[in-house]
């Protein structure tokens, strides 16, 4: 049963609400993977790509970095994967006239959807400065314009290099390494608007801003706290991981503001019992957390584990762990003694009994994990609030034994290989050191620009030449209209593309897209077929070959763009060999193993079947490389995020046939959307309150200390079982919400999890 939203002013006049639904995938995730595939791509593309899909002679999806198991199904994929596959290696392609045919006056008017229809970028195209219009142009006049205006600049530091997670381990590194022989660490990248906060914490606690499990970990678990994410959406095949781990005993407990389908029930449609069974519940129970209420519910948990040591002494906490590997216990255990009830329920919304269960199903495990995804990193406190999750993990010594750790789980298939790569505004000096010994030049050693500093800089007129090796920077950042002005402020633009987005139609004076050939496609350098490689969650490395021949001729590859690049742009005389990288990636490889630790036998590690797994200090000897030596158990001050009254707190995230900002329909099936995305999702008993009614149309405002609203307007209400006070709507439309300024403390990353907002009826 649904209804049929038919609005004149809606850019989605066909919108249509149902049910949100009670298990994820089964027969209808088999469905809407194949038929798509089939229909755009042919049964013989279909079959040859479906089969080759993280596997381990095959490439790697690019979808998610989800870790792959040892030993894999014929099928190896996802809904989400399947569709992210079929998006890339469409046969579809933008033709010659497309250019002439439509201004960016008129592409601006495109949703996201429909810019990423119109089929794969087969063509180097330039917009001049003054023009309404690109023009396809040659690849050595493109580098050479390209070359021209960078050396120009005034300082290198009047550029930004942005890179997106799709980017390969080997594009990565060439591609660093340019930029910083060009004379810059302006390298913004994707992991600045979703992990870093990840990353901040867990290096400053742990040593290392990674993963401290492995992909077993998660079959061995007692307790599984899975927090701030939506596997069932955004990494379906974590679910598999999931249903393993019930099936050996394990206990999972969900903490979200939002019951999502993936959570509640798993069809495995590799699995009789997904098929014609009920399939299996995956979490045992939820806690309805309200948005930025986590820190409170950690530090909770973690009062009562010390108070049930003090009722039982010597049978709760690691003694012995603590007392060799940590330090900060003391401190700890004075501070959060202080912690009020009254304060942890009002930031929580939780009950006393919901906290209480929890503490009590970690005491008695001796084996946890807690997995979390951008729930948690998008927070003002996400810093203090993960540093909160590795002092619980700590107390119980739930790290570096088998079945328990803390369990980042990355979007973009190598956005943690990059990083490893040197793809950071602010790499270590031992990396500097080790990339001057390679390549005997001195890189910079000034921290250059993360991601929202780049829109700044562009704000204040610093930055010249903004290029992306990948993704849609403008669409994926925060506060939207002032990302787009800053963006148009730029002397020159460059996007290196598969498809278009919003990020093309959105430029400096003059502009160029490069199109690329997708991690699907067989890469021929002189030096004969290519591969690449990438990181995965869990710290593990593998190579990923391309299988079907490139949609078109002409078409590039990234390494090659940036190596063709670096020699028009660089002095020869630095003596850096693009051409022989761009011929043979083993020749990158064997750079990277001089460079970058746990890579030093690269060349041989990658090419055995499954790839390798780097080294991790806390996961495998309790080694934790912080600067005491020590694991940190840290003292956070509980923030509490203040609801106004009439207001909303306001979360942004992805419908099901979407990833990131690639919108692969109008339709969220698992949430009861088709049609449409302009919704805005809200708890029943709040629209009450609020004097709102299921179905009316409103603005949505977002209040920002003493700055005018910004606006998203026209939104149809839907009525959802959200958490009390807490609303949620769809990314990157969202975007437009989220203040500049509003930034994790400490990463620097958009808080995109706490917005207040208020809902205006429309008249």
């Amino acid at each position: 049963m649904h209804e049929t939203d038919v609005n004149p002013g809606s850019e989605y006049p066909d919108l249509e609400v149902g049910h949100k639904k009670e298990w994820a995938v089964g027969v209808p995730a088999i469905l809407h993977s194949m038929e798509p595939a089939i229909r755009e791509m042919g049964p013989a593309r279909t079959a040859k790509l479906m089969t080759a899909i993280n596997q381990k002679n095959g490439f790697d999806c690019m979808s998610c970095a989800w870790p792959d198991p040892g030993e894999r199904n014929l099928l190896e994929f996802c809904e989400n994967g399947a569709k992210a596959v079929t998006w890339e290696a469409t046969p579809i392609t933008v033709p010659t006239t497309f250019w002439a045919e439509n201004s960016l006056t008129s592409l601006l008017d495109k949703s996201e959807y429909w810019l990423g229809m119109q089929g794969r970028l087969v063509e180097p195209v330039y917009k001049p400065a003054g023009s309404d219009h690109y023009e396809p142009i040659g690849w050595e006049a493109a580098f050479a314009l390209i070359a021209d205006r960078l050396n120009a600049l005034d300082s290198p530091d009047r550029a930004a290099f942005y890179t997106s997670g799709r980017t390969a381990n080997e594009t990565a590194f060439v591609y660093q390494l340019f930029v910083r022989a060009f004379g810059t660490n302006n390298l913004p990248d994707c992991s600045n608007m979703c992990h870093e906060s990840t990353g901040t914490a867990l290096s400053e606690t742990i040593g290392i801003g990674k993963s401290t499990i492995a992909y077993d970990d998660f079959g061995k678990a007692e307790l599984i706290i899975v927090m701030g994410q939506n596997p069932g959406t955004n990494h379906p095949r974590m679910l598999t991981a999931l249903e393993e781990a019930k099936r050996n005993g394990a206990t999972i407990v969900a903490v979200n503001p939002l019951p999502e389908a993936g959570l509640i029930r798993y069809k495995n449609p590799q699995k009789p019992r997904g098929i014609i069974g009920k399939g299996t519940q995956i979490a045992d129970h939820f806690l309805q957390i309200r948005s930025g209420g986590d820190m409170a519910l950690l530090q909770a948990v973690s009062k009562r584990v010390l108070e049930a040591e003090d009722a039982a002494p010597g049978t709760v906490l690691d003694h012995a762990f603590l007392a060799e590997h940590t330090l900060g216990l003391e401190e700890f255990r004075a501070h959060i003694a202080t912690l009020d009830d009254a304060t942890v329920l009002e930031a929580t919304g939780l009950s006393l009994a919901d906290i209480d269960l929890l503490a009590d199903l970690y005491v008695r495990s001796d084996r946890t994990i807690i997995t979390w995804a951008m729930g948690l990193t998008q927070q003002k406190n996400a810093v203090a609030t993960l540093k909160e999750l590795i002092t619980l993990l700590l107390l119980r010594g739930n790290i570096g034994k088998p079945g328990a750790g803390a369990s980042p789980i990355r979007g973009h298939s190598n956005v943690q290989g990059d990083r490893t790569m040197g793809i950071w505004e602010q790499m270590p000096e031992r990396f500097l050191d080790a990339l001057q010994r390679e390549f005997g030049f001195d890189p910079p050693r000034a921290h250059g620009f993360d991601a929202l500093q780049t829109i700044e800089g562009l704000q204040r007129g610093e930055i010249d030449v903004f290029f992306a090796m990948g993704g849609n920077f403008v669409g994926a950042i925060s506060d939207t209209a002032a990302a787009e002005a800053a963006m148009r402020g730029a002397g020159l633009t460059v996007q290196v593309s598969t498809k278009l987005n919003r990020s093309h139609v959105v430029t400096g004076d003059e502009a160029l897209i490069l199109p690329t050939l997708g991690r699907t496609e067989v890469d021929l350098q002189k030096g004969g077929p290519q591969f690449l490689s990438v990181e995965d969650s869990v710290c593990a490395v593998h190579a990923t070959h391309g299988k079907v021949p490139p949609v078109a001729s002409g078409l590039l590859s990234e390494v090659a763009i940036v190596c063709r690049l670096a020699q028009a742009t660089l002095d020869p005389a630095l003596g850096i060999d693009w051409a022989g990288f761009e011929a043979e990636y083993d020749v990158i490889r064997e750079h990277i193993s001089h460079v970058v630790p746990g890579f030093e036998s690269f060349n041989d590690d990658i090419r055995r079947k499954g790839g390798f797994v780097l080294p991790n200090g806390p996961r495998d000897e309790r080694r934790f490389d912080t600067a005491t030596g020590k694991a940190m158990i840290t003292v956070n001050e509980l923030e509490h995020l203040e609801r106004p009254e009439g207001r909303l707190i306001l979360q942004t995230l992805r419908s099901h046939d979407q990833f990131n900002t690639t919108i692969y329909s109008l339709n969220d099936r698992y949430r009861g959307i088709k049609n449409g995305r302009d919704v805005v999702f809200v708890n029943p008993f709040d629209l009450a309150e609020l004097g709102l009614t299921d179905g009316q149309r409103v603005d949505i405002r977002s209040e920002w200390r003493d700055e005018p609203d910004r606006v998203l307007e026209n939104y149809r209400v839907v009525s959802y079982p959200t958490a009390r006070g807490c609303a949620a709507a769809y990314y990157p439309e969202a975007n437009v919400l989220v203040p500049l300024q509003s930034a994790a403390t400490g990463s620097n990353t958009p808080v995109s999890k706490a917005v207040i907002v208020r809902l205006v009826p429309r008249e």
